[in-house]
C-alpha cells in the first residue's frame, strides 16, 4: 500500500497499517472481477480495483438492485477505458473498508450489458442467505444498469504519469483524458527533472496568475520514490512542461497534457510549440499547487530555493524544512479514532457523551450537516497547515503562529470525530466526503477563506445549540465546548489576515441551510458528494464594498444580485451579525446601504420580504445564499472611554 491516510509526522507516531486487497477488473477481457469475492476485510482495510481491456466501472448497489447505485450514496470509480487484456491501466480506484456489513458491486457498463452477464462483485458477503451467488443470480435479470454520474465518488481515483522514464526527456505517457476528481500522480526518475504547469500558448513558462510547480528534483534513482500529486478541479485543458535549461527539457520535447481538445489546441500542437519557444523559466515558490512527497514524506523547501536533492534526503541531509504537521492526509470520517492525535490537540473525545436512548430526526440531520461542514473545515485547515509547515508558506511566520495552527487543525479532528461516533452510534448515516476547490493562490487568500469558513462552523454551531437545547440536550455540552477552540482559531487567523483578534463583542449566528448553500456554491466540486444533504442550494450573492465614512466603515455595497432571483418584487439585504439580530436594508439600482451598528465580519442574502425575525424563519424566504463582508473593527482610541 502506498501510504496510510493518516500521518503523526511531527510526532514521530505511525498509525497501525492496514492490509490492501487487490481486484483486476476485466483482465484477460473477461466480465469478471477477479477475486469476484473478499471475505474477512476489516475496516481500515482498503480495496484497489484495476481496470483492463475494454471500458469498465466499479459502481456500488445494494443486494435487492444489483445493477443500479445504491440509494442515498455510494462509491463510483467512473469509467476506465484501456485496450489491453493483459496489462492494467494506469488509473485505479481505492475504496476504504468502514464496517463488515456486505458491500455489493458491479460494473455499470451498458455495452454489453457487463452486470447482466456476471461482471459483479462483494466485499463480507454472508455464506448463507443473501449470498454472492445469490447477487450474481438477481443480477442475470437485472434491468439495464445505470450509474450515478461521470465523475469519481465514494472513493479515490489516482492515475500515474512518469518523468523521464528510461533516461528519455519525455513524460509518459505524455498526454492522457482523466475524469475531475481524479489524483494525479507524477513518479520521478534519474536526472534533474521538474513538472511545472503553464498555458498552451506559452508552453515552456509557469502559467499566469498561479499554477502547480513541483520544483526541481534532482536524483541519480529511477524509480526515486518521489512524487508530485496534485487533484483535477475542472474539465479544463491541463498543460505542463519540465523547466531544465540544461539540454533544454521543455524544447526537446519534454511536455504533457491532461484533456487536451482532439482539435485545435491539441497535445500535438502545445508540442509544436514548445520546439520553438525561448528559454525555460519556474516560478520562485515549490511545491506549490501540490504534494511532493519522498518516500511517504511530505517535502517543503527552505525559502528561496526550488531544488530538492533526492539523493542528500535519503543520506540523511537535504535541503528540506521539516514537516511538523500532525495531520498530512485527511482520514475518513468513519475511520477509528487515532489517540496519537490526543496530545497536540491537547485532549481527546468526551468519555462519555451522556447519548440518550434515542435521538430525533432533526437532531440527526443537524449533526450530518456538522459532519459535512467539519469535513471540509478539516480538509482545507490540513492543506493550509501543510503549506504553512513546510510549503510554499513555510517560514512566513514564527513558529507560535504555525505550531499554534497545527494543534488548531488537529483540534478540528477531534471535533468531527464527535459527530460522526454519535452518529454511528445512533446507526445513522455519515454524509460522503466531498471533493473540494479553494480560490487560493497566497497565504492571505487562505486566510480569508479561513476566515469564512470558521465563521460559518461557529455561527452554525450557535444556531444548532439552540435548536437541540430540548429535543437533543446532550447534544448541548459536546457542541458548546468546542466554541472556544473555533474562536481562538478565528482570532488567530484574523490576526494573520491583519484584522483584530476579536473584531465583534460576540458570535453571530446562521441557519444551517444558508450556510450549506454558502458552501456548495463556493468550495464543493459540483456533483462530487454521493449523498448531499437534503438542503436546497440556493444561488449566490456576490458583494462588493461601494464606500466607507471618514472613520473607515462600511457604508453601501453593491449586490450582484443572480439572473433568477430578479423579477420578484422590492428586494433587501437582509444583515445580521452578533446576537444573530436581523436588519434589512432596500436594494435600490443594485446597490444597499450597510446598518452602522455591525462590526467585524457580518453576513447578508437577498429577500423579497422583512418578516423574518430569526435564523430559522430567514432560512425560509431567503433567495439567495449569504454572503460575508468585512464591515469595520472595534475603535483603537487609547483614550479612557470608561472610569470604573
Amino acid at each position: 500500500m502506498k501510504s496510510l491516510c493518516f500521518r503523526f509526522v511531527a510526532l514521530g507516531f505511525s498509525a497501525v497499517s492496514a492490509f490492501n486487497w487487490d481486484v483486476d477488473v476485466g483482465s484477460g477481457g473477461k466480465l469478471t472481477f477477479e477475486p469476484s469475492t473478499i471475505a474477512a476485510a476489516v475496516p481500515g482495510d482498503t480495496v484497489t480495483y484495476h481496470f483492463f481491456a475494454k471500458n469498465h466501472s466499479v459502481v456500488q448497489s445494494s443486494f435487492q438492485q444489483p445493477c443500479q447505485p445504491l440509494a442515498g450514496g455510494g462509491f463510483f470509480s467512473g469509467f476506465t477505458p484501456n485496450p489491453s487484456q493483459t496489462d492494467p491501466s494506469r488509473t485505479t480506484f481505492t475504496i476504504t473498508i468502514n464496517a463488515t456489513t456486505p458491500i455489493w458491486v458491479y460494473c455499470g457498463q451498458t455495452n454489453g450489458n457487463h452486470c447482466q452477464n456476471g461482471m459483479v462483485h462483494s466485499i463480507n458477503a454472508p455464506s448463507t442467505g443473501n449470498t454472492f451467488d445469490a447477487f450474481a443470480a438477481l443480477a442475470k435479470n437485472a434491468p439495464t444498469s445505470t450509474v450515478p454520474g461521470l465523475n469519481p465518488i465514494g472513493g479515490l481515483r489516482q492515475t500515474t504519469i512518469d518523468v523521464g522514464p528510461g533516461g528519455n526527456l519525455t513524460y509518459f505517457p505524455p498526454n492522457i483524458t482523466e475524469l475531475v476528481g481524479t489524483e494525479v500522480i507524477y513518479n520521478f526518475n534519474a536526472k534533474n527533472h521538474s513538472v511545472v504547469q503553464s498555458s498552451f500558448a506559452d508552453p515552456c513558462h509557469p502559467q499566469q496568475g498561479g499554477g502547480f510547480s513541483s520544483g526541481f528534483v534532482q536524483t541519480s534513482q529511477s524509480p526515486a520514490g518521489v512524487t508530485f500529486s496534485f487533484t483535477i478541479n475542472d474539465t479544463k485543458p491541463i498543460w505542463f512542461y519540465c523547466a531544465q535549461t540544461t539540454k533544454n527539457h521543455c524544447q526537446s520535447g519534454m511536455v504533457g497534457s491532461i484533456n487536451a481538445p482532439p482539435t485545435g489546441n491539441t497535445f500535438d500542437a502545445f508540442l509544436a510549440l514548445a520546439l520553438k519557444a525561448s528559454t525555460s523559466t519556474i516560478g520562485p515558490l515549490a511545491p506549490v499547487g501540490g504534494t511532493l512527497e519522498a518516500n511517504g514524506t511530505v517535502i517543503g523547501l527552505e525559502s528561496g530555493t526550488v531544488v530538492f536533492n533526492a539523493d542528500a534526503f535519503s543520506a540523511g541531509a537535504s535541503n528540506t524544512t521539516e514537516t511538523n504537521a500532525t495531520i498530512s492526509h485527511v482520514p475518513p470520517p468513519d475511520s477509528p479514532w487515532n489517540p496519537n492525535a490526543a496530545p497536540e490537540a491537547g485532549g481527546a473525545p468526551p468519555a462519555s457523551y451522556n447519548w440518550t436512548s434515542t435521538i430525533t430526526d432533526d437532531g440527526t440531520s443537524l449533526l450530518q450537516y456538522l459532519l459535512f461542514l467539519d469535513n471540509l473545515l478539516l480538509d482545507f485547515l490540513v492543506e493550509g497547515t501543510l503549506n504553512l509547515t513546510s510549503g510554499r508558506w513555510s517560514n512566513l511566520y514564527p513558529p507560535t503562529i504555525v505550531n499554534s495552527m497545527n494543534g488548531m487543525t488537529v483540534q478540528t479532528y477531534v471535533h468531527r470525530y464527535a459527530s460522526s461516533d454519535s452518529l454511528t452510534h445512533y446507526s445513522k448515516s455519515l454524509p460522503a466526503q466531498c471533493k473540494y476547490s479553494y480560490p487560493i493562490q497566497t497565504v492571505d487568500d487562505w486566510s480569508a477563506t479561513a476566515l469564512i469558513i470558521l465563521g460559518l462552523e461557529t455561527a452554525s454551531i450557535i444556531d444548532i445549540i439552540t435548536q437541540v437545547a430540548v429535543s437533543d440536550p446532550w447534544m448541548v455540552p459536546v457542541l458548546s465546548s468546542a466554541l472556544g477552540s473555533k474562536a481562538r482559531m478565528s482570532g488567530l487567523v484574523n490576526m494573520m489576515h491583519n484584522k483584530a483578534a476579536a473584531p465583534a463583542v460576540r458570535e453571530s449566528t446562521i441557519a444551517p441551510q444558508l450556510a450549506y448553500s454558502y458552501l456548495m456554491n463556493h468550495y464543493v466540486v459540483p456533483n462530487s458528494c454521493s449523498n448531499a444533504l437534503p438542503y436546497t442550494v440556493l444561488p449566490p450573492l456576490q458583494m462588493t464594498a461601494q464606500s466607507t465614512d471618514s472613520t473607515g466603515r462600511l457604508t453601501d455595497v453593491k449586490a450582484n444580485i443572480p439572473s433568477s432571483v430578479n423579477g420578484q418584487g422590492q428586494m433587501y439585504l437582509a444583515w445580521w451579525g452578533a446576537w444573530g439580530t436581523l436588519e434589512y436594508t432596500a436594494i435600490n439600482n443594485g446597490g444597499a446601504s450597510v446598518p452602522s451598528d455591525l462590526y467585524g465580519y457580518v453576513w447578508a442574502c437577498v429577500t423579497n420580504a422583512t418578516t423574518a425575525t430569526n435564523m430559522n424563519s430567514l432560512a425560509g424566504i431567503a433567495l439567495t445564499a449569504p454572503d460575508m463582508i468585512w464591515v469595520h473593527g472595534p475603535e483603537t482610541s487609547q483614550n479612557s472611554v470608561l472610569k470604573l
